[in-house]
């Protein structure tokens, strides 16, 4: 017998947590006049790049949240300080987007209520079990596209 199962139920569901754990964070770093999650999510990637810096076609595939805004959100980071855009020593037409010291301190500032947030939005909702089943399953999804990004 058939199982009935809805083939889009797991998607959706992905979806609507995303969503709504991600606006509940962004709303407690707000509450607390920290740097928005978009910001961090650029900050994020670039402190943890080799010598804090990327392209900025490597910035793009890394974040996670605004990945078309991109250039937008490094001009924002520039503007107030926290990132530097450099020229890329090893290929003259391309240029690197570098965290400063002053954005390493903003992301730092706003590391606890991120990570408070993905326990209260996120992880005290799943047990342990549940958490690694998502993990794995979830990587297999990544694993999967890394091999062709066309994908």
């Amino acid at each position: 017998m058939a199982e009935d199962r809805d083939p889009v139920a797991a998607w959706q569901a992905v979806l609507r947590a995303q969503n709504r754990a991600l606006r509940a964070i962004e709303q407690d770093l707000h509450d607390r006049g920290l740097i928005p999650l978009s910001w961090y999510d650029v900050l994020l990637e670039l402190n943890a790049a080799p010598d804090r810096q990327l392209r900025m076609q490597d910035l793009a595939a890394r974040v996670v949240l605004s990945r078309t805004r991109v250039s937008r959100l490094v001009s924002e980071l520039e503007r107030v300080g926290y990132i530097e855009r450099v020229p890329d020593p090893d290929d003259g037409r391309a240029t690197l987007a570098r965290i400063t010291s002053e954005g390493r301190a903003a992301r730092r500032q706003a590391a606890p209520v991120y990570l408070a947030g993905i326990e209260q939005h996120f992880s005290r909702h799943l047990t342990t079990a549940q958490q690694d089943a998502i993990a794995r399953g979830l990587q297999r999804v990544v694993d999967a596209h890394d091999v062709d990004p066309r994908r």
